[in-house]
């Protein structure tokens, strides 16, 4: 389940084809290959349809700026297994044309509105007219067979065909243009007998069977030879007429073999081959590399805006040149050596060439600096954008994070290496080359020890480094592993190495209980990872865990009343109390559930406030801007979605009261003037906000009042507004205790963190929350100190860390009194089922706690589509399940959707009448399902479970062993 390349001549043309795995569990391998590619090849099925692997690799080609051609393949199964006229097969091949290119509209519409948002942001007398073209829209569809970007193939067949084999061919029967057929032979376009002409609609004859001509010329004919040659009456002239009409040169022995199906095969591949039909659509449809890198270039290198003045003019002048020569494809052997790593994949030792490009013997052993340590070999799955690469050229290797203007601090993001040999990949096989010129696609071998997963080559250390991938989903399964015999743990380790790096999306770490953590996409991608540390890395007997499934914590929150939400955080009573061991810190915790839109932008752009709030260059912006495919400030971007999410709650919960959504917003916006940090990890979607300044301080206690650290970051404060009001110590108010306030600033942040990175259900993260933390110092000085007293303070530890503590402890417990909720990540479930098996596919769906959202009938065909959202915790074992329960009949796709609150209260003890009535009584009362959860994760790590190890103690009894 892996990508592999093949360099192909076709013609006068030299093509690099990569085929991908089509399950959502390897979008990884889409990625990195799309990455190295100038177009795309769009494989959809005609029976089953657009599923969710066509959104998601539509949706790589446009990030990735791809031309993307459609394949629609197993037409034969419309013919033999659906048994649909020719009439029926053009409709639902119309319909899947047309549902292709929704999902396209949907992504040029998405972009079309943020260009005009951004360039309508700009005053109109600064718009030029390059800026007006750029802002009209595009209504064209993507996807037009008689543009001859589409291609209708049959894969087992060996055949296939666009629409202009059938125009060259018709153009001289029907004495029109093959122009003119290629525009008509698509879509409502009907030809008259009587008057040879090609209508519209309007044209028929009405009381005849007009078909369209894409059926009539094209369908008919395949239905006729399919029906010819495999049906037992089927008439054979048909065959001899299609051989005698196209000239084909088809061998006697292959035409009187008795199987029918070979016969078909032998005559449809020589008529409509497969090859011709794909290719040649690569070769018209898709740009060279020339043309593919002049407007890749915004994505694949992106501007780089420097705003410090102190930098050396010859390090920019040779970068922009760098730049210039990917952007042109320059292949001259002057010009700048540039090459994009994608990924690193292993190859075992034996299976090398064994003599080079010129027929010398190899000794593939002698492994300079690699990786003798094992039998497998790493090499680089690697694109050529600029120049030519040779075989023991050295070249630099650069991270993501280099950054050349800052050549003495990036030392780490850049190594030199050395390239030991050079492939031209064959598939499975390698052919040694001894160069390789821009456009090209090798393997590398040398880079084993340099790249862990992607990096950019370069033959100068003045050069960017390629902005990174998007992969569309993240690893969510996780499972622990360990060796069957302990004395194998040295060969897992290093195993588990090698396999880190030769698949570019598994995620191999260390839990906080010692546990060697294996990350994969899904099921059958962990079955593959697993499977190879087995046979292939560490070769050892292997146990592993049941999932490791992750949840995350939050409260109860009623989305209804925005503006009551608010006041909950400002001038509340209600809130939770603690005093740290020593008495001189009080500690005041209020909590509110953030709204959804809030936390959902928080959660999607963790990365962006990472690079935000970490206060890192320029350089890591244009990366997230160049990613994001956004021409704005990044920063500013950001706080407009944050802004147009408050908004988007208020709206929702104050529909029709101007006054109460005005007075709302108002608040939200002075609370966003109030972020002091983000939780867990610095960039959660937890929020923090600092204490309103209207609290007096007093002689005898300080208010720890923090600083407005993210919002200045995020632009919502000036950085010069608070700068020196936070200096001033407020009158009447002790300078030693004020000065420790401020010392205790840091404390109070890392006991927020440490809260909302273990919850109090279950040690898991906390999301979608606010708190305010109020902590107050007492100062010392006006109390009576002794030396005994002293001695008693001391015996409770560092303050800072008294005070840490309280902080965590305290928003735990304001979070356990405010209802707590677990949430958990829900898949998005895509079904496929005849209707004899639909009733069976529903059984195994309620057991899994699924939401079924919608079902239809796919329009000419017996399957039922079913989509429903899946818990992770239950889907495991979900496919195989359904495939034994169906027998085989029904078929899943998932792909990750969001996290969902469940709404069951996991300490639920019925105390009204009525819920005892339909629970029972406290002591009888089962678990529900947030219960047993949370008691799974915490019997998992370790924490206390309330459980009941006798039920009845009176009705024991103990049974005889008989043996």
């Amino acid at each position: 389940m892996k990508s592999s390349s093949i360099a192909l001549h076709y013609k006068d043309y030299a093509i690099n084809l990569i085929d991908s795995p089509g399950h959502m569990d390897f979008c990884s391998e889409v990625s990195t290959a799309a990455r190295l590619s100038d177009g795309a090849l769009v494989l959809v099925d005609a029976v089953e349809g657009v599923h969710i692997q066509t959104h998601a690799v539509l949706r790589q080609s446009w990030i990735e700026k791809l031309t993307p051609c459609l394949v629609l393949n197993k037409i034969d199964r419309l013919i033999s297994e659906l048994k649909l006229t020719p009439l029926e097969a053009y409709n639902r091949l119309l319909r899947i044309v047309h549902e292709v290119n929704g999902i396209m509209s949907a992504y040029k519409s998405e972009k079309y509105l943020s260009d005009v948002d951004s360039l309508l942001s700009v005053p109109s007398e600064k718009l030029g007219d390059e800026n007006l073209q750029f802002i009209e829209d595009d209504e064209e569809d993507t996807f037009q067979p008689q543009k001859g970007n589409v291609a209708f193939v049959c894969g087992l067949d060996g055949w296939g065909f666009s629409i202009s084999e059938f125009a060259e061919f018709y153009a001289t029967k029907l004495g029109a243009s093959t122009a003119a057929l290629e525009k008509t032979l698509w879509g409502p376009r009907y030809f008259n007998p009587k008057t040879k002409m090609i209508v519209g609609k309007k044209g028929i004859i009405t009381g005849t069977k007009a078909r369209p001509m894409f059926v009539q010329f094209v369908l008919e004919p395949l239905w006729q030879v399919y029906q010819a040659a495999l049906e037992p009456d089927g008439d054979k002239g048909v065959l001899e007429k299609v051989i005698k009409s196209f000239n084909l040169s088809i061998p006697p022995r292959e035409l009187q073999n008795k199987d029918p199906k070979a016969v078909l095969q032998a005559v449809l591949s020589h008529w409509l081959p497969l090859s011709d039909a794909i290719l040649s659509m690569v070769v018209k449809c898709i740009p060279d590399p020339i043309s593919a890198q002049s407007y890749r270039i915004s994505r694949l290198l992106p501007k780089r805006e420097i705003l410090d003045n102190d930098v050396d003019c010859n390090v920019l002048t040779e970068a922009d040149f760098v730049r210039k020569s990917v952007e042109v494809c320059n292949s001259s052997p002057e010009a700048p050596c540039v090459a994009f790593v994608s990924k690193m994949f292993a190859v075992p030792i034996k299976m090398l060439p064994q003599r080079g490009s010129n027929g010398e013997i190899l000794d593939n052993y002698a492994d300079k600096g690699g990786n003798g340590e094992s039998e497998e070999c790493f090499l680089a799955f690697a694109r050529i954008f600029s120049g030519v690469l040779y075989s023991g050229q050295r070249v630099f290797v650069l991270s993501a994070l280099y950054d050349p203007l800052k050549v003495e601090s990036m030392q780490k993001h850049i190594q030199e290496a050395e390239l030991q040999s050079l492939y031209l990949m064959m598939g499975q096989g390698l052919k040694p080359v001894a160069s390789a010129k821009a456009g090209n696609v090798v393997a590398i071998r040398g880079l084993g020890q340099q790249i862990l997963k992607s990096a950019t080559l370069s033959s100068t250390r003045n050069c960017w480094p390629f902005s990174s991938m998007v992969f569309q989903v993240s690893p969510t399964l996780r499972v622990a592993i360990e060796p069957s015999d302990p004395a194998d743990m040295g060969a897992l380790m290093k195993g588990l190495r090698l396999l880190n790096r030769a698949d570019p999306f598994v995620e191999v770490s260390v839990s906080s209980r010692g546990e060697n953590v294996l990350a994969a996409a899904g099921e059958v991608h962990l079955e593959r990872c697993i499977k190879d540390l087995k046979e292939r890395f560490a070769k050892v007997s292997l146990e592993v865990s049941p999932p490791l499934v992750s949840y995350k914590e939050t409260i109860e929150g009623d989305t209804s009343n925005p503006l009551q939400n608010v006041k909950l955080l400002s001038g509340s009573s209600d809130y939770f109390e603690k005093t740290t061991p020593n008495g001189r810190c009080v500690v005041r915790v209020q909590v509110m559930k953030l709204p959804f839109t809030v936390t959902k932008v928080l959660d999607e752009c963790a990365d962006l406030l990472g690079i935000i709030i970490g206060g890192q260059a320029n350089k890591s912006l244009e990366t997230q801007r160049s990613s994001s495919g956004e021409d704005d400030n990044p920063i500013e971007a950001l706080r407009k979605r944050i802004m147009d999410a408050v908004e988007d709650h208020i709206s929702a919960g104050n529909e029709n009261d101007q006054y109460r959504m005005e007075k709302c917003k108002a608040k939200w916006q002075k609370l966003l003037r109030r972020i002091w940090a983000l939780g867990p990890r610095q960039i959660g979607p937890n929020i923090l906000f600092k204490p309103d300044d209207k609290q007096i301080d007093t002689e005898s206690s300080v208010l720890v009042r923090g600083s407005a650290h993210v919002s200045e970051r995020l632009g919502f404060v000036d950085n010069s507004d608070d700068g020196d009001a936070a200096e001033e110590i407020p009158p009447g108010v002790n300078r030693a205790s004020f000065v420790e306030a401020q010392s205790l600033e840091s404390s109070i942040v890392s006991g927020f963190q440490l809260a909302t990175a273990s919850g109090p259900l279950c040690d898991e993260p906390m999301w979608g929350l606010a708190f305010i933390v109020e902590a107050y110092i007492s100062s010392v000085a006006g109390k009576y100190v002794d030396s005994e007293t002293s001695q008693q303070s001391e015996q409770h530890g560092i303050f800072s860390g008294q005070v840490m503590t309280a902080v965590k402890d305290a928003c735990r417990q304001a979070v356990l009194k405010k209802k707590p909720r677990l949430v958990e990540a829900m898949y998005f479930c895509e079904l496929n089922t005849p209707v004899d098996s639909l009733s069976k596919m529903y059984g195994v769906v309620s057991r899994r706690r699924a939401r079924v959202l919608k079902e239809e009938m796919q329009e000419g065909s017996a399957l039922f589509t079913v989509h429903a959202y899946l818990p992770v915790s239950e889907s495991f074992g979900f496919a195989d399940e359904l495939r034994k329960e169906t027998s085989g009949a029904a078929s899943a796709l998932l792909a990750l959707s969001h996290w969902e609150e469940l709404p069951e209260d996991p300490f639920f003890v019925p105390e009204t009448a009525e819920e005892k009535e339909e629970h029972g009584d406290g002591s009888s009362v089962l678990h529900n399902t947030a219960r047993k959860l949370m008691d799974a994760v915490r019997e998992r790590k370790g924490l206390p479970v309330e459980k009941k190890v006798v039920e009845h103690g009176a009705k024991q009894r103990t049974l005889a062993r008989k043996v």
